[in-house]
């Protein structure tokens, strides 16, 4: 019966963890992460398409309060930061086709 108790005891623990709202400070450093990611991407001049309207629309999502999407569009800005990044990385020597110059 202890043991019973102590294992529910743990995992309400567990679930508890994951259970607290974002905070604006969550959304503020997920949104540093992700402008970061866009500048550096803009830097190299492969900032991809959609990257600054959806820190656009993570800006909108915390301003109405929904700090969970506003963090999670963030991240994914920052996903698409780094990409860009990777992608100009591996593409840098590519070159064109050759029936380009045919």
């Amino acid at each position: 019966m202890m043991m019973k108790t102590l294992t529910a005891a743990a995992m309400a623990l567990m679930l508890a963890g994951t259970s607290f709202a974002a905070s604006q400070a969550d959304f503020d450093k997920a949104y540093a992460a992700a402008e970061a990611a866009r500048q550096e991407a803009a830097k190299i001049r492969n900032e991809w398409r959609d990257t600054a309207k959806m820190l656009k629309k993570a800006k909108e999502l915390a301003k109405a309060g929904k700090l969970d999407a506003a963090i999670k569009m963030a991240k994914a800005a920052e996903f698409q930061g780094k990409m860009a990044v990777e992608q100009a990385r591996a593409q840098a020597n590519a070159g064109n086709p050759g029936y380009l110059y045919n």
